[in-house]
Order: C-alpha cells, then structure tokens, then sequence
C-alpha cells in the first residue's frame, strides 16, 4: 500500500525510536524511506559556552555536521534492513514546509513521524511540527511516541 515513507529526523531518541519503527514498516511493505533534517537558520548570533559569538558560518557548518550525522544513522539502520533509501538535508525556518513539500518533490505516500509529546504551556508557546505538518499535507501521516 505504502511505497515511500518521508521519515523526517532530528537525531532525537524519538526520532531513532521513529526511525526503527520506519525500517520495519517499510521492510514489511517493501517501501523506500526519504530521510529528511531540516536547519533552521540562525536567526541571531549567540554566545557560546565560552562566551564568544558564534558566526553564521561556524552555526551552518555544526548544523550540516549535525544533519549528516542525523541521515547518517538513518541511512545505516535502513541499509542493515535492505531498505531503499534517501537522505535529504534542506534549510528552511519553517520545518513542516519542508517536510510537506519535501513528501511531494520525493514521490512519497505516507509521512511517518514523532511526535514530541510536549504538553502544557510548552505545546501552548511553542507549537507542534507534527501538529502543523497535520494541518497542510493531504498525505496519511503516522504519528510515533
């Protein structure tokens, strides 16, 4: 029924949670998974540990560090499984616009997912990727916890 699975990932435990669930759905339904970690661009310099600002150019390099590394697991658990897959590393504000238009460039059919199960005035101030990537695809969306 599925044939491809946009699996998008932060590198959270959720996320390698999600990313296991994934491989063996797509295994079970001889389904391609499309990767996908989405940078947010800085929107203002910051301090780091010592003090010291951080420039554009070193926060794009240790996201791209940390994106690879993020499609990196991925790739390997797919690859353990014989899975067919993708790795996709976009930059965008706005994570959800990614993951929809993403579903669509890639040919996906299904948008598997986790779900931070944030609560509260956290879910309140803070939003829901899971929640907006909801409300603007007509793709079936699998939510994981």
């Amino acid at each position: 029924m599925f044939k491809s699975i946009m699996l998008p990932t932060d590198g959270s435990e959720l996320s390698d949670k999600a990313t296991a669930i994934a491989v063996d759905f797509a295994k079970l339904h001889q389904a391609r998974i499309v990767a996908l970690t989405v940078i947010q661009p800085m929107l203002m310099p910051s301090l780091g540990d010592s003090g010291a600002m951080v420039t554009a150019e070193a926060y794009e390099t240790q996201m791209q560090d940390a994106a690879r590394h993020h499609i990196d697991k991925v790739a390997l658990a797919a690859n353990a499984a014989g899975i067919p897959f993708q790795g996709v590393i976009a930059m965008s504000p706005n994570p959800y616009e990614e993951i929809v238009e993403g579903a669509k460039k890639y040919g996906c059919d299904l948008i598997m997912m986790a779900s931070h199960g944030r609560t509260g005035l956290n879910k309140l101030f803070l939003g829901s990727e899971t929640q907006r990537v909801l409300s603007h695809t007509t793709l079936p969306v699998l939510v994981l916890r």
